[in-house]
């Protein structure tokens, strides 16, 4: 909560914030912490401004009385970017709970990989990635929790989607490539960046609920993405290659049928949804009500 009764609102929320408001009270302690100053080495070469953490917070915590271990990306500072140090930070993480089998909570705010760093932060990507992905093969879970400012585009959007379960709030915005980088290189035609209805109609969270980018929707709200948290550790544990394959295809069955639309309201009719344009304007529970029994799910084999 903030200091009025007002609920603390993840999209507002730093990643400091966002992790004191997740975690059971008192049990986070950070790995790698200010008195360590794990900055870029990169960063002043540009001029740029640098950050102790690099705007990539680790740590171990309890959630539910559960011990996990959490990352958490602060989008305030260089839009939550990909470099070198941020990288290897939660690598490491999900390195060190492969032989734990330890749950890890990453709480993305991302714009993709830092200009500035490019090749460390592509590679960072591809580390991530597979660390991510030993570690659910020796039975633990990835839990991505998406609603911050930077949303989740490029190397993020790839990471975000080897995650077991993702939680996103209406704020939340999920892609490879963001509305900007479409624009520059496919014309104003093709994506207008500055149409911001239309960005959250193809990116943001009801979208890719809908059409089961995402597992649980949820308010804009601390409590809400911690509850949701608390289920997504109760979800089964598995990925082998008949859940994979049938992702696969899930996926191309999704292209079949929504290839050829031009804007999320087209898939949402497709979806078999009677008032499309109404859905940018309901409320949470309205708009999981309308939806529970047209939206895509992620038919995985779990």
């Amino acid at each position: 909560m903030t200091g009025s009764s007002r609920p603390l609102s993840w999209f507002e929320a730093s990643a400091r914030q966002r992790l004191a408001a997740l975690t059971d009270p008192g049990s986070f302690a950070e790995i790698i912490g200010p008195e360590q100053r794990e900055i870029s080495p990169h960063l002043a070469l540009f001029d740029l401004p640098e950050q102790f953490d690099d705007g990539m917070i680790i740590g171990r915590a309890t959630l539910g009385g559960r011990p996990v271990l959490v990352a958490a990306q602060e989008g305030r500072f260089m839009g939550g970017a990909f470099g070198e140090v941020h990288g290897a930070k939660i690598t490491g993480l999900l390195r060190a709970a492969t032989p734990l089998k330890r749950d890890v909570l990453v709480l993305f705010d991302t714009g993709g990989v830092r200009l500035q760093e490019a090749n460390a932060g592509e590679l960072a990507i591809g580390e991530i990635m597979r660390a991510l992905v030993e570690l659910r093969c020796a039975g633990a879970r990835v839990i991505g929790l998406i609603g911050g400012r930077a949303g989740c585009y490029g190397g993020g959007g790839l990471i975000a989607g080897c995650c077991s379960t993702l939680i996103v709030s209406e704020q939340g915005r999920i892609s490879v490539s963001g509305p900007e980088v479409i624009e520059t290189n496919r014309g104003v035609e093709e994506f207008d960046s500055r149409d911001r209805a239309f960005v959250w109609r193809t990116m943001g969270g009801k979208h890719r609920y809908l059409i089961g980018g995402a597992d649980i929707f949820v308010d804009d709200e601390a409590t809400a993405f911690r509850q949701a948290a608390l289920t997504a550790l109760d979800r089964p544990v598995r990925l082998d290659l008949a859940m994979l394959a049938a992702e696969q295809r899930r996926l191309e069955r999704r292209l079949q049928s929504f290839g050829t639309a031009r804007d999320g309201t087209e898939v949402w009719s497709r979806l078999g949804i009677a008032a499309p344009a109404d859905i940018p304007g309901l409320g949470t529970q309205d708009f999981l009500g309308t939806t529970a029994d047209k939206r895509e799910t992620a038919d995985d084999a779990r």
